[in-house]
């Protein structure tokens, strides 16, 4: 374990798409009851409340991939030492991308999306993925899901009034840029926004959490993602049975939430100096 002088004592929360930062809220409170500093940073321009950006959804259309990581390295450049990544679907990419540049102690990807290379396309992610697809005029838009379409992609095994409760609370439009053209590449090809070195060495651990039956990010698109490390570096792929996408707001996220924390704070003592800054 970590000494008390160089453990992590904050943990970043990195949202996905077609959420905010809204939807760690639970995850935040508890960390936060465990003494730890929690933050859950926006992306570029979406500062404001979910309402706003289903109001207005300029922010999105204009959002990139580089926008995103500068804003993250930044928050951390500001931090006393380096935190603990936890990232959710597009969130594990840039979890992934943030510790190859030498960014935080320890990562968590849960329901990662894949980085670039990751080329298993299952069914059901086509299918999740079509509203966004279905259209290449989405590639400049901020294109969002409609409820059913939603529960397919990010709740599929919530009990309807959750479901429902989830799409009501948490979910604004994606940015159809970003989705065609980086951080999910391997659905469309495209730049290589979400590139990271398999072969990096100096990488600190890093966790995947996979939902057994999110349609959206299935399990095997973690395995793959995590055999693609070909590094000595810590690489490790936890499944959870009956979970759906949207793992840190679906029923029992408790327990998804003590483990990822259990996990860091364990492999934190195996993190390397920091190379970035």
């Amino acid at each position: 374990m970590s000494t008390a002088s160089t453990a992590p004592d904050t943990i970043v929360l990195i949202h996905g798409f077609w959420v905010t930062p809204r939807s760690w809220e639970q995850w935040k409170e508890r960390y936060e009851a465990q003494g730890f500093t929690v933050l859950t940073p926006a992306y570029p321009g979406f500062e404001v409340e979910v309402e706003a950006l289903n109001a207005d959804p300029t922010p999105i259309e204009r959002l990139t991939v580089p926008a995103i990581i500068e804003s993250l390295e930044k928050l951390i450049d500001g931090l006393d030492r380096q935190p603990i990544l936890m990232g959710h679907s597009a969130g594990g990419v840039f979890t992934q991308i943030l510790l190859d540049r030498g960014y935080g102690a320890v990562g968590v990807a849960i329901n990662s999306a894949p980085t670039e290379g990751v080329q298993v396309i299952p069914l059901s992610q086509i299918r999740a993925t079509f509203p966004v697809l279905k259209n290449p005029a989405n590639r400049h838009k901020a294109v969002g899901f409609t409820y059913e379409q939603w529960k397919y992609a990010f709740t599929n095994t919530f009990p309807e009034d959750q479901a429902r409760a989830t799409y009501d609370r948490y979910h604004i439009p994606a940015s159809g840029h970003v989705f065609w053209g980086s951080a999910l590449a391997n659905i469309h090809p495209g730049p290589d926004d979400n590139h990271v070195n398999y072969h990096n060495d100096d990488r600190n651990p890093l966790l995947f959490i996979a939902g057994e039956n999110d349609n959206l990010m299935p399990p095997k698109i973690q395995r793959s993602n995590a055999k693609h490390y070909k590094s000595n570096t810590l690489t490790e792929v936890v499944e959870f049975p009956g979970r759906s996408h949207l793992m840190p707001a679906q029923e029992g996220w408790e327990e998804v939430a003590d483990k990822a924390l259990a996990w860091a704070l364990e492999h934190a003592a195996e993190s390397k100096p920091s190379s970035a800054g």
